[in-house]
């Protein structure tokens, strides 16, 4: 069968108008697929250049004349949804070790406007180093030598400038890679012109990105696609049909990123983005911290099966819908207002329903503790101002939590194991915790049959400003509610809680 290449999937030669830092199947599969949309609309028509910061080779690109396949399946209002999209916006795949010459001459060439990156949050940590002996290793300080390539050939000039959209998963990743950059000039000595041009011409954006994208599918299934498609792809991605990308932006940055054009519904720029990322953290990020122990201890494995649990699918909608969205401040809302939460929140229920994505429960577990406080703990604070009360749900899961952090053991290696009994019989699990010791501790104080000593231990856990940045005892009737569910699960089982 042929390999993908420009004979079967043609396009037009346009100007390399982005460099991207960053191979990964997230900017693959959202931002350069909203950029191709883009050009076949003949909206943007420009290409992308693609920096690949770790690794020489690039031939697996190379060989497919850097066309890839993005394969979309799932649910979108309710309907299901199976498309493939051939991405053509690739021009390049360079090599930054190796390549590095090529890559500072794209930096002289006036059609480039746009630079995206996703480099792991570590990324955009500031390394000491210089930009003058070898490759840059870090991406700020790739990034740096980059901007004063273009700086010195281009004198200064506005219309050198650029718009920078960092997408690791970090709050505020523009502001943060923009202190880097600044940091590792100043190391340098890079000159008071420079950082003037830097300051005034070269835009940094905070964005948020959100789409799942899980790479190659298995061997089987990419099988069958191919059979299905008539060539072979060894580039293919798989997506959910859920895309959006939020950027923090002026009428400057919508000019420069002219491709929002063809996506008005998932590319939005908007001078403050902080809505989008408040839907999405409380939303989706709470509502799967809020779930997931309790899914998980009633035999659950994937996201998907917990939606198809009879008790658990109805639980979870109805956590979203009446107790998670009220509790969004009005000032947060953004411009369609409580209407655009509860279209946000179904679109969370059709991606959590998604046949397609395995979204194993135990994976979001990893750092559950952190993940409650800061997903959740203002949910709770804010139900209480609303309420006077937390919601039963919320406190039922709270307490399934802290029942998924009980250890049975401590391994040789040190890691800490938990043990449930679920309808398929008993389950052996790792708590990835960094509290995980803390929790032992506690646990050992804990007697099924003595309430007090359950009691106690919630009163305990919950007053630990430490683990929560606050008090949760001084929410009204938290802790007795968290003690009756959890001492159910302990004398009865979690269903019977549930």
């Amino acid at each position: 069968m042929n390999r993908l290449s420009a004979p079967l999937a043609p396009a037009p030669t346009l100007p390399e108008r982005v460099l991207q830092f960053g191979t990964g199947v997230l900017l693959r599969g959202l931002v350069d697929y909203l950029i191709d949309r883009a050009n076949k609309q003949g909206v943007f028509n420009g290409s992308i250049v693609i920096v690949k910061s770790t690794g020489n080779d690039v031939s697996e690109f190379a060989e497919q004349d850097n066309r890839y396949t993005v394969w979309t399946r799932g649910i979108e209002n309710g309907q299901p949804i199976d498309q493939s999209t051939v991405v053509t916006a690739v021009s390049r795949v360079l090599a930054a070790q190796t390549q590095w010459d090529d890559i500072l001459a794209l930096a002289r060439k006036p059609s480039l406007q746009v630079i995206v990156s996703n480099t792991t949050e570590v990324g955009l940590q500031y390394v000491e180093e210089s930009l003058f002996e070898n490759v840059p290793q870090s991406f700020p300080a790739k990034l740096t030598a980059f901007l004063y390539e273009r700086f010195k050939n281009a004198g200064g000039s506005r219309k050198m400038g650029l718009v920078v959209v960092p997408t690791e998963l970090i709050p505020d990743n523009g502001l943060r890679l923009r202190e880097a950059v600044e940091r590792t000039a100043k190391h340098n000595e890079l000159g008071k012109l420079f950082m003037k041009w830097l300051k005034f011409h070269v835009r940094f954006c905070n964005s948020l990105v959100d789409r799942i994208v899980t790479g190659r599918p298995d061997s089987e299934t990419a099988a069958a696609f191919a059979q299905k498609a008539g060539y072979d792809d060894q580039l293919l991605i798989a997506t959910e049909p859920y895309h959006l990308w939020a950027i923090e932006g002026d009428d400057r940055v919508k000019t420069m990123l002219s491709f929002a054009q063809a996506s008005p519904d998932a590319v939005l720029i908007d001078e403050d983005i902080n809505f989008y990322r408040e839907r999405k953290l409380r939303l989706l990020n709470g509502t799967h911290t809020f779930m997931t122990p309790l899914s998980y201890l009633l035999g659950n494995v994937t996201v998907e099966e917990a939606m198809k649990h009879p008790k658990v699918g109805p639980l979870v909608e109805q956590l979203m819908h009446d107790d998670i969205i009220p509790t969004i401040p009005a000032d947060a809302l953004g411009d369609e207002g409580p209407t655009a939460l509860a279209d946000f929140a179904n679109a969370v229920l059709d991606r959590f329903r998604n046949p397609f994505n395995e979204h194993f429960l135990l994976n979001i577990t990893l750092q559950q503790t952190a993940k409650m406080q800061m997903r959740n703990v203002a949910t709770l604070q804010r139900a209480v101002a609303l309420s006077g009360t937390v919601p039963d749900r919320m406190a039922l899961c709270f307490a399934a939590y802290l029942l998924f952090m009980r250890a049975a053991r401590q391994t040789e290696s040190g890691e800490f194991v938990g043990e449930v009994t679920v309808p398929d019989g008993d389950v052996v699990y790792p708590i990835r915790d960094e509290k995980a010791g803390y929790f032992y501790e506690k646990w050992q104080a804990v007697d099924s049959n003595q309430p007090g000593s359950i009691s106690t231990f919630v009163q305990t856990v919950l007053a630990d400003q430490s683990l929560w940045q606050a008090d949760l005892t001084t929410l009204p009737g938290f802790t007795e509610q968290v003690t009756t569910y959890l001492t159910t699960m302990l004398t009865k089982e979690v269903d019977a809680a549930l």
